[in-house]
């Protein structure tokens, strides 16, 4: 969910991260946070040296932020390393702590040559590496003890555990070995291969998981967040060991990479972290380092995603590192509807470009999203569980034939995606598109059917108490430090945080309102202003949809 105020605050405005998930080894990186296995610990087990490294000059510059006081519970320190490499730590109470690893990597940084590496890559963590082999590594996970996973997003790699305090240093050094000594054999490769393979299959067979894949597709068409977090499938078949320690060489630099720990002493992490990381090189100013040194194979393209990528890029005009690392996101909107008369519901999504973590509209757009909310037909939920929301109230309980409708908002480091999907029985297609398009104008509205201060006050306090409670969890305040650190540099204190989200007024919900579903976000960031249309299903009543949006006065012709 990168921006990079709260992780919990970005359960509502963070991207759709895949997390693999692979029951037969409990104790790889793709598990789910709520598939993870504790691992038993043992005391006896020895865990190797995974990597031998020169120690650097040990000057670091060390910054704090959110200073404790007697309103802010805990206070974050920031060191950075010589050679760029950044620990942030935050103290926490409690019998177990948290560390991760945070690469500043992901699909958005992929070319031609390199798609679908970084959804191999979160497959491989754990495995063998230059100093252990697989069954050493599971063994030293056994006596680290704790859970562990890998998830890759759009931004960013993600290596993180729960664990007790005295086996962070054994878990430090697994991840600084699995990060930077894999050997990525043949047979780990093949392996991993077939289980994507089944990923991708179970994805492209459930539509309310892959057509928020496709939106971005579409969204962001032949560029960074339009890249697919799933490897295509004929990406799939061409993905060699090569291409994938060349993405490694390319983008696992010390710059680029936050570690993150809650519940640990700070001076300690940084000793820590100068011995297992404090040796690696930065890219110099003057580098030309290539995303991938080797050619990509020849073969002919097939599958959705590989129309909807067009040609792609040739080997010989690659994009190189800097290009690649400085690419803007450009929002390009457009439509793609999949007839499929096999689905017992049809799905559809409609968004518009949304705005960046950086961007000062962020919190009101929150409370926006929080506010529409939304959800299934059924809940066996309450007030508390959002049954108040726009979306229940006006929507799921007046239209029976109606599955589904819930606001979604996916926050970016330069760009974002808001809107709304749905599902609907067949033959309603069209009366769902009119009623999605309605909800979204009356945000808009000053008057009559605009949003009511009870309302507005009701969506602040729930976003408010869902920052604070999520931060009760150590593994999501873990994932909010890491990732703000990250992005910002710093860690947003949670009080700013809520002071900023009670500072949101009507005025602001309706001049947001205006700017995303007008197309004027694209003013600042120089995107299309167009609607994004994703369907699957019976769509071929849909293919009208300019005229609907033209009609509520939404889009980038839109007159306030």
């Amino acid at each position: 969910m990168s921006k990079q105020l709260t992780s919990a605050f970005a359960r509502h405005v963070l991207p759709f991260t895949r997390r693999a998930n692979n029951m037969a080894r409990p104790l790889v990186s793709h598990m789910n946070r709520h598939q993870q296995a504790s691992l038993p610990s043992e005391d006896f087990v020895k865990t190797p040296e995974p990597i031998v490294a020169k120690t650097p000059k040990t000057a670091t510059t060390t910054t704090t932020s959110a200073p404790a006081s007697s309103s802010s519970s805990v206070a974050s320190k920031v060191t950075k390393l010589p050679n760029g490499i950044r620990i942030a730590t935050e103290d926490s109470q409690g019998h177990f702590a948290s560390l991760g690893v945070y690469v500043d990597a992901g699909s958005r940084y992929e070319d031609e040559s390199t798609r679908g590496v970084s959804h191999i890559l979160d497959r491989l963590a754990f495995k063998s590496t230059k100093s252990r082999t697989s069954e050493a590594m599971m063994a030293d996970l056994e006596a680290a003890g704790g859970n562990v996973m890998c998830s890759s997003s759009r931004e960013s790699i993600m290596y993180q555990s729960a664990l007790l305090p005295q086996d962070l240093p054994k878990m430090l050094a697994i991840m600084a070995d699995t990060i930077r000594n894999p050997v990525i054999s043949e047979e780990e490769l093949e392996e991993q291969k077939v289980s994507a393979g089944h990923e991708i299959q179970e994805y492209w067979s459930k539509p309310e998981m892959i057509l928020p894949e496709l939106l971005h597709t579409v969204a962001y068409k032949d560029n960074t967040l339009g890249n697919p977090l799933l490897c295509p499938m004929d990406k799939l078949e061409e993905m060699t060991t090569g291409n994938i320690k060349s993405y490694i060489d390319t983008w696992y630099r010390p710059e680029r990479i936050v570690v993150s720990a809650v519940g640990a002493d700070h001076e300690k992490v940084v000793d820590l972290t100068n011995q297992l990381f404090g040796d690696m090189k930065p890219l110099g100013a003057d580098s030309s380092a290539t995303a991938n040194s080797e050619s990509p194979k020849d073969a002919s393209k097939s599958g959705l995603f590989s129309s909807l990528f067009g040609k792609g890029t040739s080997p010989s005009s690659t994009p190189d590192y800097n290009s690649l690392s400085r690419q803007v996101a450009k929002y390009t909107g457009g439509q793609l509807l999949i007839e499929d008369d096999t689905q017992p519901f049809t799905h559809l999504f409609v968004g518009f470009e949304g705005l960046s973590i950086h961007d000062d509209d962020i919190y009101a757009l929150a409370t926006l999203q929080l506010l529409m909310g939304g959800g299934s037909s059924f809940s066996a939920g309450g007030p508390g569980k959002g049954m108040y929301s726009r979306l229940f109230s006006n929507v799921l309980n007046h239209y029976t034939w109606i599955e589904s409708c819930m606001s979604f908002n996916h926050c970016y480091s330069d760009s974002g995606l808001f809107g709304i999907s749905g599902s609907c029985y067949p033959g309603y297609e069209s009366m769902l598109l009119e009623v999605i398009v309605r909800e979204l104008e009356l945000t808009t509205r000053t008057g009559r059917g605009g949003v009511a201060q009870g309302e507005l006050d009701r969506a602040k306090n729930q976003l408010r108490s869902s920052v604070l409670m999520n931060l009760e969890s150590k593994m999501v305040q873990l994932e909010d430090l890491g990732r703000q650190v990250q992005v910002h540099g710093y860690k947003v204190p949670v009080e700013e945080l809520c002071s900023k989200i009670e500072k949101v007024t009507r005025q602001d919900i309706v001049r947001v309102a205006r700017r995303v579903f007008g197309g004027g976000v694209a003013k600042l960031t120089g995107g299309s202003g167009e609607v994004t249309i994703v369907g699957q299903g019976l769509t071929k009543s849909l293919e009208g949809a300019d005229k609907v949006l033209e009609k509520y006065g939404l889009g980038k012709n839109a007159k306030w």
